[in-house]
């Protein structure tokens, strides 16, 4: 379950993170960010556990198919037919993907109150944000060895869609641990979710805060600062472990997520 939904969110993630990045980096990059979000997509679907059953389980499945399949037609198409039909290509594999994470999110929250639900909803989709920049953003920024002309105010562009899902990613987590420590209900044989992260088990909750959440704002922050004096080279190699912290952090949210049914 968490290979599916990590791999889920990051394939929506990059796709979705494409809308916001300029032309001028060519049909090649946009067929190959398509081809490898269609890809992870079809890896994590392929990892879905058997026991993922339920009227909100099938919507996320059948979603995630829409959206993949869209994804496969948009990598096929772009930049030799169909140009008049792609806007509603894109809307479809957005869409699709949108209501995937949605429906995970609730499947993922359900038995709980409606205000945890709604923080995993958000915490689901600023983890597609957070995933799908960081990822995009690496992949431009490498993109410039192959298109040395491009304006670095693209880079700058992503970066800053990347931060922006970074303050959002961090905004909605501590959201869901301030509410998780005054409301939570023992599910661990522990008293409460402050002392589940105060004890032994907690350390997958301390390295998910430190290498998902301090590590990449604080990359995002010097790769933003590179990008600034047109290094592109160095932004790119920053961007290569900030988008490795990112993994790491959001496989460990999943994980915690499922394990204690708090969204972070």
């Amino acid at each position: 379950m968490i290979l599916y939904l990590f791999l889920s969110h990051l394939a929506v993630g990059i796709f979705l993170s494409l809308l916001f990045v300029s032309k001028d980096a060519g049909v090649k990059f946009f067929r190959f960010n398509a081809g490898m979000a269609a890809i992870l997509l079809a890896i994590g679907v392929a990892f879905r556990p058997d026991d993922d059953v339920g009227a909100l389980a099938q919507v996320a499945y059948w979603a995630v198919l829409v959206s993949g399949g869209a994804m496969v037609l948009y990598w096929g198409t772009i930049g030799r037919m169909l140009a008049s039909i792609r806007p509603i290509i894109v809307a479809i594999a957005s869409l699709g993907g949108l209501v995937s994470v949605v429906a995970q999110a609730l499947v993922a929250s359900a038995g709980s109150g409606l205000a945890t639900q709604a923080l995993a909803v958000a915490s689901f989709l600023t983890s597609v944000g957070l995933l799908g920049g960081a990822c995009t953003a690496m992949v431009l920024g490498h993109w410039y060895l192959i298109l040395p002309g491009m304006e670095v105010s693209h880079l700058q562009s992503i970066v800053k869609v990347h931060i922006v899902s970074m303050v959002l990613r961090v905004a909605v987590v501590l959201a869901a641990i301030a509410f998780a420590i005054g409301t939570y209900e023992p599910g661990l044989g522990l008293p409460s979710f402050k002392s589940y992260i105060l004890s032994v088990s907690g350390v997958f909750f301390w390295q998910r805060m430190l290498f998902g959440l301090a590590g990449p704002a604080l990359l995002s922050y010097l790769t933003w600062e590179t990008a600034k004096i047109r290094s592109t080279q160095s932004a790119t190699g920053i961007l290569y472990v900030d988008f490795f912290t990112v993994v790491v952090g959001e496989v460990l949210s999943k994980y915690l997520t499922l394990v204690t049914r708090v969204p972070v």
